[in-house]
């Protein structure tokens, strides 16, 4: 028996294309997830190997069948990189539904992460109805900081999250 393939929706923005994850994305992926500036503030803070590049990418996709949100994909319309990662995410165990963004390296600096989780947050608000949205940052991370912050985002709760103290930054909900 076939199972359907699952249509993750396209978000497109000025200068970026959310989409769902394709297997020429895992080169970059896992290129991006093996650098230690990139990891520093996202789950235990050590690069992924490839192997964990991989079950990672194998979890989102399982996101998206499980939850009918998840991550996308982030290339950039003009040249068709790949940036990075960003979406709605709430696997078992966190503490919240968070809007997630992580980028290469290359890649920061450049409002692309901004463009990207305000994308994401219309989609969680007006697709998804969610009315209660975070992220979930690190306390140094003040890159991520300043991205949620510039959407309206306001410091809530301090949880353990993947062992490091992490604060809780919610959106308004309009």
């Amino acid at each position: 028996m076939d199972s359907p393939i699952l249509q993750v929706p396209q978000l497109t923005t000025e200068r970026l294309l959310l989409r769902g994850f394709r297997p020429d994305d895992f080169e970059r992926y896992a290129e991006m997830m093996a650098d230690p500036d990139v990891s520093r503030y996202l789950m235990d803070g050590r690069p992924l190997t490839r192997a964990e590049a991989w079950r990672q990418l194998a979890m989102f996709a399982g996101h998206w069948v499980l939850r009918g949100y998840g991550l996308w994909a982030v290339e950039e319309r003009a040249t068709g990189d790949f940036l990075g990662r960003i979406g709605c995410l709430n696997p078992e165990g966190f503490p919240a539904f968070e809007i997630a963004y992580t980028l290469a390296r290359w890649a920061w600096g450049k409002g692309y992460a901004r463009e990207g989780a305000a994308a994401a947050l219309r989609y969680a608000r007006e697709t998804l109805r969610r009315t209660e949205i975070t992220s979930i940052i690190r306390p140094a991370n003040t890159s991520s900081i300043r991205v949620a912050t510039s959407l309206g985002a306001v410091a809530s709760e301090s949880v353990e999250f993947f062992g490091a103290p992490s604060v809780i930054y919610c959106y308004p909900s309009t």
